[in-house]
């Protein structure tokens, strides 16, 4: 059995696709379709791009702790906008580069609040990112201790690492949480800017400002700590006594860098106001806000919904997982073979058929076209609705034609192999291969 595709079709195909109107996604929307992405990620490759955003943002504190260095004569506010914008970079690379950073990835609370997946998916996702972003940052911290980088500026650019990364761990339990709060506001809302534009100079401009601003103010991000309070911790357990008192200090004066206070006053409660400020009061905040206009704006669009979904019935007998209509297409598509979509028992036309009876039994059926076949059932043609009413257009609608379906039928059609794979046939029906690779004149 063979599934029989009339060769223009697939021009009409494309014709139908292009003639419809562009959607113009709302930020919600983008959202939606961002935190589905993120927990359909397989495992493997969700952890490495973690690895990755964790690096980023060390990387941009090592930029923060190189500016700042040295600056105790420079107005304090301005000290603190330079190191914010040395800051930004690492946000940029996650963005740019492509990373799986855990404050911005709090943001799947919407998708999830839309119910695409379960709070269990939605938890294991954050854990397995969170986790990467630790590798990251901790790699960052070996290849800095490694490259001595805290002897920088005759070991000034070490004392400068002590004194942030104690400072850190100065802040009350409440203070904590607080700062981490403001500080994952700033950067959801930094990322929720880049959804409204898929530019990636743009995306790297919206960045900077609310970077720079949750830096220069104080403000805590659990995943840069993993790096800042470690990388001090590790520089005062390797110094020796001269290293501090080159700069009139004792170890001592950082004895409370400690992995204890570091994970008990710091981490946790940075982490948790991580999830309030970003997933919370940025996430389900515009979900709540935006829902009502949301499902308003989708209303327009129900009709084209309704054309799809059956064609989505053709791809799965499965039901529905909540992973989102997206992703579900995609797994499905990429392992159903044509065998597994075709119509077994097609409505069959003979060519011997009055076009009026063969449209007739296309509209009864509610089918655009129908293979045409002879006395032995073999396949000779191919038939649709349209052929029939271009002729008959042809003929000002005529009741008095005595006109079979071999007249009007295609006999150039396109029969494809049982087994081949339907992402292959997708992509031979709508990709424009003539377009997507041009040819010169000379070849």
């Amino acid at each position: 059995m063979k599934c029989v595709m009339p060769t223009n079709t697939s021009l009409q195909c494309v014709q139908t696709i292009n003639s419809l109107p562009a959607v113009k996604k709302n930020p919600l929307q983008t959202a939606e379709e961002y935190g589905i992405s993120k927990v359909a990620k397989k495992t493997a490759k969700s952890f490495s791009l973690a690895i990755f955003a964790g690096a980023f943002i060390a990387i941009a504190f090592v930029f923060y702790i190189t500016v700042t260095t040295g600056a105790a004569g420079a107005p304090w506010g301005v000290m603190r906008f330079t190191g914010g914008l040395a800051f930004s970079l690492g946000l940029i690379l996650v963005v740019v580069c492509g990373g799986e950073l855990f404050t911005s990835t709090v943001l799947t609370t919407v998708a999830w609040a839309q119910g695409f997946f379960s709070t269990a998916e939605l938890l294991k996702c954050w854990m397995r990112v969170y986790l990467g972003n630790l590798v990251g940052a901790a790699l960052m911290v070996t290849l800095i201790i490694t490259a001595k980088m805290h002897l920088l500026d005759a070991g000034s650019w070490g004392i400068n690492a002590l004194h942030i990364a104690q400072h850190k761990l100065h802040h009350t339990w409440l203070q904590a949480f607080a700062l981490g709060i403001l500080c994952n506001l700033l950067v959801c809302l930094g990322i929720w800017m880049t959804f409204t534009t898929k530019d990636i100079l743009a995306k790297s401009m919206l960045l900077i400002l609310p970077v720079a601003m949750f830096i220069s103010s104080g403000f805590e991000h659990s995943i840069a700590n993993m790096f800042m309070v470690p990388l001090g911790i590790i520089i005062k357990s390797i110094s020796e006594p001269e290293f501090f008192i080159s700069h009139g200090l004792i170890a001592a004066d950082f004895a409370d860098l400690t992995w204890s206070n570091f994970i008990a006053h710091n981490l946790i409660p940075v982490t948790l106001g991580n999830i309030v400020g970003g997933g919370v009061f940025v996430g389900l905040g515009y979900w709540l806000t935006e829902k009502g206009s949301h499902q308003a704006n989708l209303q327009p669009q129900t009709i084209h919904a309704n054309q799809i979904h059956r064609t989505q019935n053709l791809f799965t007998d499965k039901p529905s997982t909540n992973l989102g209509e997206t992703n579900i297409m995609k797994k499905t598509l990429n392992n159903l073979t044509v065998n597994e979509v075709m119509d077994q028992k097609p409505l069959a036309l003979s060519a011997t058929d009055c076009i009026y009876q063969a449209l007739a039994l296309l509209v009864q059926h509610n089918i655009k076209g129908a293979p045409v076949v002879d006395q032995q059932q073999v396949l000779i043609g191919f038939v649709s609705q349209q052929d029939i009413l271009r002729f008959l257009w042809s003929e000002e609608y005529s009741i008095k034609l005595t006109v079979s379906v071999s007249a009007v039928m295609q006999t150039e059609i396109l029969s494809v192999d049982f087994q081949q794979p339907v992402s292959a046939l997708l992509e031979f029906m709508v990709v424009d291969k003539e377009a997507l690779f041009p040819v010169s004149n000379t070849g």
